[in-house]
């Protein structure tokens, strides 16, 4: 197998972090797009500081490339810092891929969200739904992922929930909690990313990435507890016809742990068929059993 030059967007996020990682160690070399430096790169990365809707900040080390991975996505908006989906899922999206189609580059993979769908409720995904039609009708060799919930070590979903457990042994429920949730670990979705990436039979396919668990959200917070060596916290519910405006009013606060988007992508369940595992079979890390490596 060829080894590759890879454009990594989002390259110091969380899982671009982890990515980065299982391409080096499968002998590919890395470019790794980055908002600022973050200490020396190591053999086979090199690190290019740009904004990813501006291709003149990274089109120089684009023309060294073989291929092209783009992650950059955010769950929540600061229109005061131009943090917006619009901005972020759309426009960056366009932005690389048309500076990909320029580069003569072919390989392009890019990465979604489990939920993404025409019509969707939230802006989270209707704006990755779009930037999804940009790549559709690109000229490239594309493939989308969909990951659900990502979990693993330095998460964010997980240990916010964790550092709540630490402080208060109450844990209040949006709603009755019944809602389903099927997180996937990190290396489990990098390893389908690296895969893909050199498979000719994923290209111009869409995969849906979710783990072996359907939780329900008030068992998930059991799940962190015991992996913290505590008991299940209690459960009070709050009525979301009282919650919907009381999120709606302090969402704009950064301290305010969810959004409406956010609380309506809970409310839709995050799980999927699992059909993925026919492209891509391999083991999988249990939720439990992955939360206890890091809690």
């Amino acid at each position: 197998m060829k080894n590759l030059k890879i454009l990594i967007t989002g390259a110091s996020g969380f899982v671009g972090q982890y990515l980065v990682a299982e391409l080096r160690q499968h002998g590919h070399d890395v470019v790794a797009l980055r908002h600022r430096m973050q200490g020396e790169d190591p053999a086979g990365v090199q690190s290019v500081i740009g904004d990813v809707t501006d291709a003149t900040t990274y089109e120089a080390a684009l023309a060294t490339c073989d291929a092209v991975i783009h992650l950059v996505g955010i769950i929540r908006e600061i229109p005061k810092k131009q943090v917006t989906f619009e901005r972020l899922h759309v426009q960056a999206t366009a932005a690389v891929v048309a500076a990909t189609e320029r580069a003569g580059i072919k390989r392009y993979i890019q990465m979604s969200a489990l939920g993404t769908r025409e019509g969707a409720i939230s802006g989270y995904h209707r704006t990755k739904w779009a930037a999804e039609e940009i790549v559709r009708n690109c000229r490239l060799d594309w493939t989308i992922f969909r990951p659900s919930l990502i979990f693993g070590p330095r998460d964010s979903f997980v240990n916010m929930l964790a550092a709540t457990l630490r402080s208060s042994p109450i844990m209040p429920l949006m709603g009755d909690g019944t809602y389903r949730l099927q997180p996937i670990h990190v290396r489990d979705v990098v390893r389908c990313f690296r895969e893909g990436l050199t498979r000719t039979d994923t290209v111009k396919h869409t995969y849906e990435l979710c783990g072996c668990d359907r939780i329900r959200y008030r068992d998930l917070l059991d799940d962190v507890a015991r992996a913290m060596g505590k008991l299940p916290p209690l459960k009070p519910q709050a009525p979301l016809w009282l919650m919907k405006p009381v999120i709606t009013l302090l969402q704009r606060f950064a301290w305010f742990p969810i959004t409406r988007d956010q609380l309506q992508m809970l409310l839709e369940e995050n799980i999927c068929d699992g059909n993925w595992q026919q492209t891509f079979p391999g083991p999988l890390t249990r939720f439990g059993v992955g939360i206890r490596e890091y809690l």
